[in-house]
C-alpha cells in the first residue's frame, strides 16, 4: 500500500488536488478525524482487496488534534507503512486574494482579518511542512499544471526537488514582474522592431529568433545564463525555495525577451526533477497588426 498525506495551507488547492488523485487511481479520504488515522491505516493494509494507493487530506479543520500527526508519522514509519506527505502551499496575498474571490472567511481568522489566520495556519503545519516530501507551490500555477505536476510525481513516479520553475517575459514599458526573483534585461541585443517585416512578429517565430540570435551575442549571454542558473538552481533547492521566477525583458515584451526565456525554458527542460513553466506576459500587447 502506497499512502499520501495531502495537507497545506487553506486556499493552496488541497481539495483540488485530491480530486486529481482520485482521478489518478488512489483511494481518496479528505478530513478525516486523526485519532483515526492509525486505525483506518492498519483495516486498509490488513483487508483483503485493499486499495493500492491511498490519498488522505489533513489541514487545519483538525484543530488540536493537529499535534498527534507527529507520533502517528512515527509510528507508521516503525511499522514500515509506505508514507509520503504532499504540502500544497502559496504566498499570503495569492492566498488573500482566493479568500476575496470566494468570498470565504479563513478558518483561524474569527473575527480578525484573513492574513491574521494564515499566519496562526502557517505556525500550526509549519512541522508538517518540514516532514514533507514533496513541496508544491500553487500561486502561480493553473489547475492543468497542478494536475501535470502531480501526475508527473505520484502517476510516473518521477522525482521533484519542490522547487517550481517559471521562466517569464515580459516589457519593461508595462513594468518589471512584482514577483519576479531574478530579472534580466535583454535590450542590448538586435531589435527586430525595427525591420518591416518582423515588426508584427513574435520571438515564437523563427525569422525573429534568427535575427535576435544573430552574431553570437544572444547565444554566448544564454550560454551564461543557463551556466549561472545551473549553478543557482540547486542551491535554491537547498535553501528550501519552492517557488522561482525569472524574468528575462526587453522594451516590448515581444520579440527580444520572448526569444531568450524560450531558449533558457528549452534548456532547463532537461532537469526532469524540476516543475516549469514559462509564461510570455506581454506578447499580446504591443504592436497589434492593424486589419
Amino acid at each position: 500500500m502506497k499512502l499520501v498525506i495531502v495537507t497545506g495551507m487553506s486556499g493552496a488547492g488541497k481539495t483540488v488536488a485530491l480530486k486529481m488523485m482520485e482521478d489518478m487511481g488512489y483511494y481518496c479520504v479528505d478530513n478525516l478525524p486523526i485519532p483515526l488515522m492509525e486505525k483506518f491505516a492498519c483495516l486498509i493494509q490488513d483487508s483483503q482487496g485493499r486499495p493500492a494507493q491511498v490519498a488522505l487530506g489533513i489541514d487545519i479543520r483538525s484543530g488540536e488534534d493537529l499535534s498527534m500527526m507527529d507520533s502517528i508519522l512515527d509510528s507508521w514509519k516503525k511499522s514500515q507503512i509506505m508514507c509520503e506527505i504532499l504540502f500544497l502551499e502559496a504566498g499570503d496575498q495569492t492566498l488573500i486574494k482566493r479568500y476575496k474571490e470566494t468570498r470565504r472567511s479563513h478558518p483561524l481568522s474569527g473575527n480578525g482579518r484573513i492574513d491574521q489566520g494564515i499566519q496562526k495556519e502557517r505556525e500550526k503545519l509549519a512541522f508538517l511542512k518540514r516532514k514533507a516530501d514533496v513541496i508544491i507551490d500553487t500561486s502561480k500555477l493553473l489547475t492543468k499544471e497542478l494536475r501535470q505536476e502531480l501526475e508527473k510525481i505520484f502517476l510516473e513516479n518521477k522525482s521533484f526537488d519542490n522547487l517550481f520553475v517559471t521562466v517569464l517575459s515580459f516589457g519593461f514599458k508595462y513594468g518589471i514582474p512584482a514577483d519576479a526573483d531574478l530579472v534580466f534585461d535583454v535590450r542590448f541585443l538586435p531589435n527586430p522592431y525595427y525591420v518591416e517585416e518582423l515588426r508584427f512578429k513574435t520571438g515564437e517565430e523563427k525569422e525573429v529568433q534568427d535575427y535576435v540570435l544573430q552574431g553570437g551575442t544572444a547565444e554566448e549571454f544564454l550560454k551564461k545564463l543557463t551556466d549561472m542558473l545551473d549553478f543557482l538552481i540547486p542551491n535554491y533547492v537547498l535553501e528550501g525555495k519552492n517557488q522561482l521566477v525569472v524574468a528575462i525583458g526587453c522594451t516590448g515584451g515581444r520579440h527580444r525577451s520572448v526569444t531568450i526565456a524560450n531558449g533558457l525554458y528549452g534548456h532547463l527542460k532537461g532537469c526532469k526533477e524540476l516543475g516549469l513553466k514559462i509564461e510570455h506576459r506581454d506578447i499580446d500587447k504591443d504592436h497589434k497588426k492593424k486589419r
